[in-house]
């Protein structure tokens, strides 16, 4: 205890002298939550990394969002506690097999999940998260002719909430893959007045029992108005930090993995960055990202699409 707080005074005071900003994500560890100017969900990083005034930017999350603050902010240093933390999604996304993918569909409007590397995404008409994917699919045309990546499980959602046939690319979230149907449901036999949340990453059969699909944000959200008190929660574990700050007597249950005993299901990306790891990207100004101008001209047209469109959608 007494060397974070250490860490975090070293931290705040690097921050002031360097004028750096520090983003995170519900999924980081409760430390790195608790220390960052702004914890969010995809597309509040977003908006907040357009937003910023700050020199530095020290994104706390996986490699796909420093990437997305980059290309927002292409002047200024962009950094993350550990380059090692990626995502699944992207990585089952490469550009050469997409590009070859969508050569298949021509005259299709190609949508991006936010989880995707630069490269996809400047092959990207629009981008997407999951709080505005709904909103911003139903903008096209009923007909209209959609390619969805990188997660078929949010494309399928998408498509059934939406009426669509989009395209699907075959890729998941390895995190809400691996939520089974059949420990939802011994945790509902254990806690049968608790409400079942979850994210739309999930497969369509955990989908199917959810008392709640919503995103990060949406999730925190429904919970905070919510009259109940106890929450299965089928998403990264992460979140419910922030969920108990915002609701100290509620309950909240994660959902363990299928394959596993634990108690809770993490994100082994997001966990790579800790404490000590953001002191010393802070202090060495190490790992930065960055990313070739070409791609960053070609990715930003997209990104900015979604948060112009975004701007009247209601959270």
């Amino acid at each position: 205890m007494v060397n974070n707080l250490k860490i975090c005074k070293s931290i705040k005071d690097l921050q002031k002298k360097k004028n750096a900003v520090i983003l995170s994500h519900y999924y980081q560890e409760n430390s790195i939550q608790d220390i960052s100017d702004y914890v969010g969900d995809s597309l509040a990083l977003a908006r907040w990394a357009s937003q910023t005034t700050a020199d530095i930017i020290i994104l706390c999350g996986v490699h796909f969002m420093a990437e997305t603050a980059k290309i927002l902010n292409p002047k200024k240093r962009v950094f993350i506690p550990d380059i090692n933390a990626n995502c699944s999604l992207a990585i089952s996304c490469p550009y050469d097999d997409f590009f070859k993918f969508i050569k298949n569909y021509p005259n299709h409007t190609v949508i991006s999940y936010v989880n995707t590397s630069a490269s996809i995404k400047a092959l990207t008409d629009i981008v997407v998260t999951s709080s505005n994917a709904c909103y911003i699919v139903e903008t096209f045309h009923k007909n209209a002719k959609l390619i969805f990546a990188p997660d078929r499980n949010l494309g399928n959602y998408i498509n059934s909430v939406t009426g669509r046939n989009m395209v699907l690319w075959d890729g998941a979230c390895h995190v809400h893959e691996q939520f089974s149907l059949e420990k939802i449901l011994e945790l509902k036999q254990k806690y049968p007045s608790a409400l079942i949340i979850a994210h739309p990453e999930c497969k369509s059969i955990v989908l199917k029992v959810a008392d709640y699909i919503s995103s990060t944000t949406g999730l925190l959200n429904y919970v905070s108005i919510s009259k109940k008190n106890i929450f299965i929660v089928a998403t990264e574990s992460g979140i419910i930090h922030k969920m108990k700050m915002n609701n100290s007597k509620k309950i909240f249950i994660p959902v363990p993995p299928s394959n596993s005993t634990c108690i809770c299901n993490e994100c082994n990306f997001m966990r790579l960055n800790t404490l000590e790891k953001l002191y010393y990207c802070l202090k060495y100004e190490t790992p930065e990202i960055t990313i070739e101008k070409e791609i960053m001209m070609k990715a930003v047209k997209p990104i900015n699409k979604m948060l112009e469109l975004s701007k009247k959608m209601k959270l």
